[in-house]
């Protein structure tokens, strides 16, 4: 029986059908999903045809152990705690699931956007602390919204977009012309989807070629007043610049579902700062998504094997 070893905490959390879609397929299967460990993980996934693997990393050590493995299943989209070098050297396939998870991540960043532009949590939390005061924000309808990328995930936030009149700008190199459902958005340069944001929408995997894609000089670049929204991952957007050109009164705001470092460091300057709305990466957690991707997830380890044989 072939063994698979899942480290995604939200694998099936809403459904039991990921893991009967495994355990019918003849899986024998094991979680380890409690605080991660290097040493423990490696103990876990030796011996394990598959893996499902949610944020920890997935180190050269860990790949080397585990002389069964045969393919890893990327609990999500993105493979940046994948290291794909060391995987192809020990011949080992990587699958992840684009897509399936796009219209949580863009309801969040849009709920992200709103919140930071009415100051919503802000006014909330005063509230619950006794206080009634009068706060005031800025509107979203008819402002104009930059994309950095526009794949999937940009796409759902830019339909939203255009139900609240938004002037949409998007930024994607690999991307020439858009497709007809999307006439309302201009495709833009880099330059000019910063210099014309009222807010920026961050849609783009962590690469070298992108990590600290927005940084002092782009932040200056912008719009005095205007907001940044991260759901994409922590190192796109320099903190430190962030919270310089906050504290500075360039920048309005930030909604953050990603942070450089996660769980979040006691004492961070960022949290402390009552323009920044901060959500403990949770783009896709809604019900919908958490169960199409585990479904998926489970799918391509099950026709990974399925194809082999």
């Amino acid at each position: 029986m072939r063994r698979v070893l899942i480290t995604s905490r939200s694998f099936g959390q809403v459904s039991d059908e990921p893991l009967n879609l495994l355990t019918d397929a003849g899986f024998e299967v094991d979680f380890y999903n409690v605080k991660y460990e290097e040493k423990e993980f490696i103990q876990k996934l030796s011996g394990c045809d598959a893996l499902i693997i949610g944020a920890n990393q997935l180190t050269e050590e860990a790949v080397a152990a585990a002389v069964k493995l045969k393919v890893v299943s990327k609990h999500g989209t993105g493979l940046d705690n994948i290291d794909l070098d060391v995987t192809k050297k020990y011949k080992i396939h990587v699958t992840n699931v684009p897509a399936a998870n796009s219209n949580a991540v863009a309801d969040l960043a849009f709920s992200l956007m709103l919140d930071v532009a009415r100051k919503t949590s802000y006014a909330s939390n005063k509230v619950k602390k006794g206080q009634w005061p009068k706060v005031i924000g800025v509107d979203v309808c008819g402002k104009t919204l930059s994309l950095i990328g526009f794949g999937e995930i940009g796409k759902c936030v830019a339909r939203r977009a255009r139900g609240f009149s938004m002037n949409v700008l998007a930024y994607d190199p690999y991307i020439k012309k858009l497709p007809d459902e999307f006439n309302f958005v201009k495709l833009a340069t880099f330059e000019e989807a910063l210099g014309n944001a009222d807010f920026l929408s961050v849609h783009v995997p962590l690469t070298s070629g992108t990590r600290g894609l927005i940084d002092k000089n782009e932040l200056q670049m912008m719009k005095k007043g205007s907001f940044i929204i991260n759901t994409s991952r922590g190192g796109i957007v320099s903190e430190d610049d962030l919270i310089e050109s906050i504290e500075k009164g360039h920048t309005a705001g930030a909604g953050l579902d990603v942070l450089e470092t996660e769980p979040i460091n006691a004492g961070s300057r960022l949290a402390e700062l009552d323009q920044v709305t901060i959500t403990p990466h949770i783009g896709m957690y809604s019900h919908e998504a958490i169960n199409t991707v585990s479904m998926v997830a489970a799918q391509n380890v099950i026709e990974f094997f399925e194809k082999s044989e």
